[in-house]
């Protein structure tokens, strides 16, 4: 009999944990990659509380419970989380250690999965709790899946081939690549469980995940430049082990833990952030001795090179052509008030569809009208989804996963009356064009070999500071080549609060978004987007090597919304620029009244 109430899911787990003999046990949205997006049977938290954002955890004794999410997801908790079965709490504000001494008591056994957290996470609850006599114990098995009568199974979908025309180098050069970092290191093998670093390693794709075309395995590369793929039987093609070659061994996702075994009195690394408890076990078990050290594909991984660069270039064509036929559908449609945000979302996807080999979304679009723009990572589902209403803004980020690259863009409009006379409120117009003049002066940025994300954040912040607003997300993350969305390790972000990657040095070949915002809680909400590649820059009687960005998303911006009195002359010659551009690049691809709105929306200011 299915458990069909969260109630009586919460009940069952409780259950399984005394026959355990723990008292608690913590539930995070995770895998055993330590994924962004996770598949179907991952959803464990999703399963136990109905939270269905992407970031979060929650922590349940035999007599307390509480779901832990950040400032993006207080409303959304608030909506989906039974208060009366789960207490909400804040992070970083709360700790879950401090909530673990207060409701676990002196003597308590809290469970966590050890597939599922990193060393680093376990160490530091580990410090907040054990002084206080609770210990910290690594579970044999999880017990949620225990309980979850009707889990998914995992996706046995096959795994394919990426061309080596579209990733630009062979694998064996990777391979080849990694061998050399293990000798530089000392080190004789490295365990690789990040779904993108594996596909990106041994150019092949998937779809096991949502969003993000990875194929669940793992590797563990030689210093020798020999891989081990583990991967289930069933996803393997003759084609593929064709294409790895007889370098890359295939043995069974069943046998990585065995294999981690094989190391006794070997230097083997694992990432910090990717590798799992469950991983630093297997390797201890086996006698190795293992270091953490960052994952050696994942900085070449972001470091695009000359066929990666011109497939994105490729991709954003065809993506901006299907989002510029969007917003002249919207601008006719919306108006009546007839159309939803989920109706919206789906007609955007519809037009990718129609302009390229569109594979995926590359995560869920955030289609938001009114008040709801005003949540940055909105998710619209059909409890929240509204009537986009007319005389008020609408913000839609969204991207698609092409062969050639992956896209990312938002765009902000003002939806008009049917009679055409509404008009966006003078704050509007100014916050709109104070996020304006911070992207372009992204855009536009030139900066020493050196310079990290954290070191130009404040350019895109500088003008909304003058009128005493912010926006409480980061400018920019990295994007992958037909892998993940948001790809570290770069990141335009404040370098406080903890934000991951602010400290990267930037490289020429790294892609980032461009994203400066404003959000009125309730009413409206802003931000604007484009993706830059890093590159290098020509400077007259520069001392060093400078970079600078090159637009990669080529979009029109709504003029509604700008107030052309805040911009500078250079300014307004930015944007008439970039418009120019706008429509040599989309309007080949357009006809009739689609391209007489390209027209209309590229002429200049």
């Amino acid at each position: 009999m299915l458990m069909q109430t969260h109630e009586a899911r919460l009940k069952a787990l409780r259950e399984e944990l005394k026959r355990r003999d723990l008292n608690g046990f913590v539930i995070p949205i995770s895998d055993e990659h330590m994924s962004e997006y996770v598949g179907d049977y991952a959803q464990r938290l999703n399963w136990l509380t109905g939270f269905g954002g992407s970031a979060g955890f929650a922590a349940v004794t035999l007599d307390h419970a509480a779901i832990f999410v950040d400032g993006r997801y207080t409303v959304q908790v608030q909506d989906q989380v039974d208060k009366n079965l789960f207490e909400y709490r804040s992070i970083p504000g709360d700790s879950l250690g401090a909530w673990l001494v207060e409701k676990a008591g002196d003597g308590a056994k809290i469970a966590y999965d050890p597939w599922l957290h990193t060393w680093n996470w376990v160490e530091a609850l580990e410090a907040e709790v054990e002084s206080n006599g609770i210990s910290m114990v690594p579970a044999d098995s999880n017990p949620i899946d225990v309980v979850w009568a009707d889990q998914p199974v995992p996706s046995d979908a096959v795994a394919i081939i990426h061309d080596d025309a579209l990733s630009g180098r062979s694998s064996s050069d990777k391979r080849s690549a990694v061998a050399d970092w293990l000798a530089e290191n000392d080190l004789d093998a490295v365990v690789v469980p990040a779904l993108d670093s594996i596909a990106w390693l041994l150019n092949i794709r998937g779809s096991d995940v949502e969003h993000t075309p990875v194929a669940h395995s793992y590797v563990i590369a030689h210093k020798d430049g020999r891989a081990e793929l583990f991967m289930a039987p069933e996803k393997i093609t003759p084609e593929l082990t064709q294409h790895l070659g007889n370098a890359v061994s295939i043995r069974d996702r069943n046998q990585f833990t065995a294999a981690l075994g094989e190391f006794s009195e070997k230097r083997v690394s694992v990432d910090p952030d990717f590798g799992v408890v469950g991983i630093a076990q297997g390797l201890r078990a086996g006698g190795a001795n293992f270091v953490f050290k960052q994952d050696p594909t994942i900085l070449a991984k972001a470091i695009k090179n000359p066929a990666e660069q011109q497939g994105h270039r490729d991709a954003q064509e065809r993506d901006g052509a299907a989002v510029s036929r969007f917003l002249r559908w919207l601008e006719v449609n919306a108006p009546s008030g007839e159309i939803d945000e989920l109706t919206a979302a789906a007609k955007l996807e519809g037009f990718r569809r129609e302009h390229g080999d569109l594979r995926d979304t590359s995560f869920d679009t955030i289609s938001a009208a009114s008040g709801h723009a005003a949540l940055p990572h909105y998710k619209v589902d059909e409890d929240t989804n509204i009537p986009i209403p007319a005389g008020s803004i609408y913000l839609v980020d969204s991207g698609g996963q092409y062969p050639a690259g992956t896209t990312d863009i938002t765009r902000t409009v003002w939806i008009n009356s049917p009679d055409g006379s509404a008009a966006p409120s003078a704050e509007m117009k100014d916050r709109f064009t104070r996020v304006l003049k911070g992207h372009i002066q992204i855009d536009r940025a030139r900066f020493p070999q050196g310079t990290n994300g954290g070191q130009i954040d404040a350019l895109a912040r500088q003008y909304l500071w003058e009128a005493g607003v912010d926006y409480a997300h980061g400018t920019g993350h990295g994007v992958g080549s037909f892998l993940g969305v948001h790809e570290g390790p770069q990141r335009i972000a404040k370098p406080s609060g903890g934000q991951a990657g602010t400290s990267q040095e930037l490289f020429a070949g790294m892609i980032l978004s461009n994203e400066p915002g404003y959000y009125k809680a309730g009413e409206f909400g802003i931000r604007i987007e484009n993706l830059v590649l890093t590159v290098e820059q020509q400077i007259a009687g520069q001392e060093g090597t400078y970079l600078g960005f090159e637009t990669l998303t080529f979009v029109p911006l709504d003029r509604t919304l700008i107030e052309k009195d805040l911009l500078t002359d250079s300014e307004i010659a930015w944007v008439d620029a970039y418009h120019t551009r706008v429509h040599e690049i989309v309007a080949p691809q357009l006809s009739g009244d689609d391209l007489a709105w390209l027209d209309r929306e590229c002429a200049p200011l």
